[in-house]
Formats: C-alpha cells, structure tokens, sequence
C-alpha cells in the first residue's frame, strides 16, 4: 500500500471505531474494542493492511491487543462521537499543554473556549509540534495555542492521558488559554 492508500484506509478505519460501526455492521463492546477477524471482514481488507495502518500511523489512533478470551481486538485510542468508556483514570497534567487549530476558528476560542463539540473529550496535545501537525489539518494557517493545565487542575478540572499520549479534557475555559 501506498502513503495515499494508508491515509484512506485509517479514515475508514476511524469511521468504523470512533464514529459510525453500524455502518461496517460492528458493533463494539462499552470500551470500544471490536474483534479484529470480525473487523477485518467488516471492512474487506487483509491484516497486512490493518497492520501497516496501525503501525504507521504516527499518531497511534488504534490499539490492538489480546481480551480477556485471548482473542486479539481493536478500538480507537480516542476522538470517538460514539458512547464508549475508554477505562482511563484522572491524570496530573504536566504545566501547559497545546491545541492546534486552523487559523479561522483562532478568533472564536479566544472568546468561547474550547469545546468538545460531538466527541468526548477536547484533545490537547503534549508538545507543539505535534499541536501544529494536529492544526495542519484545518489548512495552512494553524493557530497553536498554550493550555495553562496546571491551573486548570488545581481549579478542579480532570484531565485524562490517552494510551497513544494525548491529553483529554471536557473543555478548556478561555480563561486558561494563550496564543
């Protein structure tokens, strides 16, 4: 498979974990997790594919591992607008974290905020590189703004750390932003 046809294959792959499995005909368990024989024939590819999405992937939005059966499954590490309970435990931030965005939205959460909007969690990222990438999908102009997290723990709000590293949060009040 080709850069092209990776990228495709992991859209798909997170349309079918994170946002519409009865569209694939899955049906995923509370934490998200899916059969991988059952996904793979949901999807109509080989392992080599799933394999080579999961491990090239450099944000690692999928997890493959073996259940409680010793049968191997997948789900996405997070992002998802379905209901799932991704099992993670309240985690002490480090003192800032990062939000990259595209440069016309910049303007709206200076004012409002970030918000989770359809999915469960605002996605924070641990350096800004990875937060510039992460904007550069929104188009050329990214915005990367600083989350004073340490602050927003000590004011209460939980913050939570997602296998692949990401930092989750319900909403990140203007207040607590810079940038």
């Amino acid at each position: 498979m080709n850069r092209s046809d990776l990228v495709r294959l992991s859209k798909r792959m997170s349309l079918a974990l994170r946002h519409q499995p009865e569209r694939f005909g899955l049906t995923p368990d509370r934490a998200g997790w899916v059969p991988v024989e059952v996904f793979l024939a949901a999807l109509r590819i080989g392992r080599a594919n799933l394999d080579a999405v999961v491990a090239g992937n450099d944000k690692q939005r999928f997890a493959v591992e073996r259940g409680p059966d010793g049968a191997e499954r997948i789900r996405a590490s997070q992002g998802h607008s379905i209901p799932v309970d991704l099992g993670l435990a309240p985690s002490s931030p480090p003192p800032v974290l990062y939000h990259g965005t595209g440069a016309e939205a910049a303007e709206s959460i200076r004012v409002t905020g970030l918000h989770r909007g359809g999915r469960h969690h605002v996605h924070l990222s641990p350096d800004v590189a990875t937060a510039r990438r992460v904007g550069a999908r929104r188009g050329a102009a990214v915005v990367v703004f600083t989350v004073h997290a340490a602050a927003m723990a000590r004011d209460g709000h939980l913050f939570y750390r997602s296998a692949n590293g990401v930092w989750l949060v319900d909403a990140v009040p203007a207040g607590y932003l810079s940038g």
